[in-house]
C-alpha cells in the first residue's frame, strides 16, 4: 500500500466534464477511445479506466504491460496496445488485448503466434504512416498486407488508424489535410480488398477540435480528457483533473547569512522562515523550479521554492505565511499552475503531467 503523504488527487467529475465536452463535438455515431497510457498521463491509468469504463468504447495504452495492468484491475472494455513488441505477443492474447501492428516484422510475428494459439479472427489494428514518420505501414505495402490477411483465419482487422503530426497547429492545415486525404485513400484501397469494413480512427484531441469532418468511426481523446486542449480557447472550457498535494514536514528559522539546500544555493539576507516539503525531482518536479522560479500554495498564499530542488524534498519561503508543520501544501490544482510549471521548466504540459512519479500516492475522487 502506498502511504506517501504526497498525493495526486484525480478529479472524477472533471474527467466526466471533459469527456462530455468532447462528446458534444462528435456525431452521435462516433465512438470514443480514451487514452490512458503513461499512467493515465501521470495520474493512474487503471483507476481512470475503471471509472470511465462504461462511458467510452475503447481504451488505448502505449505498451503491453500497461494493458495488462488494466485487465488485472478488472477493466473489460477493449484495449488497443499502440506499440506492441515481439516478446509480448503471447501476453497480448492471454490478456485479450488488441495489438496495433505497424510493420511486417510485428505483423508476421503476431499472425504466427495467433495461429499457434488457435485464435480465430483475433482483433488487430493496422497503423499507417501518413506523415508523422514514427510508426506505421506505408500505402505501398497494402497489396502484401491483403495477401497475408486473405491467407490467415487467425486474425481480423478491427480498425485502421494513423496519427496526425500537427493537428493543433492551424498553420500546418495543408499538411494535416494531406494526411487526412492519404488516410482516406488507404482506407478505400483496403476496403476494396477486404470482405468487411474495419473501424477507422485518425483524430486526437486537437484533431477533434480542428478537423471535425475527419471523425470517421472513432476518435482518440488523450490530453483533452485531462483538462488541456492544446489551445487556450479550448482549455478554458475544460476542467483540471490533476491535483498534487503534500504537507509541511518541518519549519526552520534561518538567520541572515545562513544557507539552504545543496550547493548553498539560497543565502538568507534576513531572518527567514522555511518549510521543507516531501516532494522533489524524483517525483517529477524539475530542478528548474528552484531558486524562486517555482512556487507552491500554502494557506492560500504563494511560497517560492528556495535553493535547489532536491531528489525527495523542496524548501520554500514561508516567512510571511502563517503555517505549521503538517499543514497542507498545494503543488498544483489548476491548469494555470500546471502551465506555469511547464513553462518555467522549459517543457510542455504533457511532460509535466506524465513526469509525476509512481511513488506519489494516486487516488481518484468520483
Amino acid at each position: 500500500m502506498n502511504t506517501h503523504v504526497t498525493i495526486l488527487e484525480i478529479d472524477g467529475k472533471a474527467l466526466v466534464h471533459n469527456l462530455d465536452y468532447f462528446k458534444e463535438k462528435l456525431q452521435t455515431t462516433t465512438k470514443i477511445l480514451a487514452v490512458v497510457k503513461a499512467f493515465g498521463y501521470g495520474s493512474d491509468g487503471a483507476q481512470v479506466a475503471k471509472f470511465l469504463e462504461h462511458k467510452v468504447d475503447y481504451f488505448a495504452v502505449a505498451y503491453t504491460h500497461e494493458g495488462v495492468a488494466l485487465r488485472e484491475a478488472g477493466v473489460q472494455t477493449p484495449i488497443l496496445v499502440l506499440h506492441p513488441h515481439l516478446q509480448n505477443l503471447e501476453v497480448i492474447i492471454d490478456f485479450k488485448l488488441e495489438p496495433g501492428l505497424y510493420n511486417f516484422k510485428i505483423f508476421n510475428a503476431f499472425l504466427k503466434v495467433a495461429k499457434e494459439k488457435g485464435s480465430a479472427q483475433y482483433p488487430i489494428h493496422l497503423k499507417f504512416n501518413t506523415g508523422l514518420n514514427r510508426l506505421g505501414f506505408s500505402a505501398t505495402e497494402i497489396p502484401t498486407i491483403l495477401t497475408q490477411l486473405h491467407a490467415s483465419t487467425a486474425v481480423k482487422v478491427q480498425s485502421l488508424f494513423s496519427h496526425l503530426a500537427a493537428s493543433e497547429d492551424l498553420e500546418e492545415k495543408a499538411f494535416t489535410t494531406g494526411q487526412i486525404e492519404q488516410f482516406t485513400a488507404i482506407k478505400e484501397e483496403l476496403f476494396a480488398g477486404l470482405k468487411y469494413t474495419p473501424m477507422l480512427h485518425l483524430l486526437n484531441t486537437s484533431g477533434v477540435v480542428n478537423y471535425p469532418k475527419a471523425q470517421f468511426d472513432m476518435v482518440r481523446i488523450g490530453i483533452g480528457l485531462y483538462g488541456f486542449g492544446n489551445d487556450a480557447k479550448e482549455t478554458v472550457h475544460l476542467k483540471n483533473t490533476h491535483n498534487l498535494k503534500s504537507i509541511i514536514s518541518q519549519i526552520h528559522t534561518i538567520a541572515a547569512g545562513e544557507t539552504v539546500g545543496y550547493n548553498r544555493a539560497f543565502a538568507a539576507k534576513a531572518t527567514t522562515k522555511t518549510a521543507t516539503i516531501p516532494i522533489g525531482h524524483a517525483d517529477g518536479l524539475s530542478r528548474r523550479l528552484g531558486n524562486t522560479k517555482g512556487f507552491v500554495r500554502i494557506n492560500q498564499q504563494n511560497a517560492p521554492i528556495i535553493g535547489n530542488v532536491c531528489m525527495d524534498m523542496i524548501m520554500v519561503d514561508v516567512t510571511h505565511i502563517d503555517c505549521s508543520e503538517g499543514d497542507e501544501v498545494i503543488v498544483f490544482n489548476t491548469q494555470e499552475m500546471i502551465q506555469h510549471i511547464a513553462t518555467t521548466s522549459g517543457t510542455i504540459v504533457y511532460e509535466t503531467l506524465t513526469a509525476i512519479s509512481p511513488r506519489v500516492h494516486k487516488t481518484l475522487t468520483p
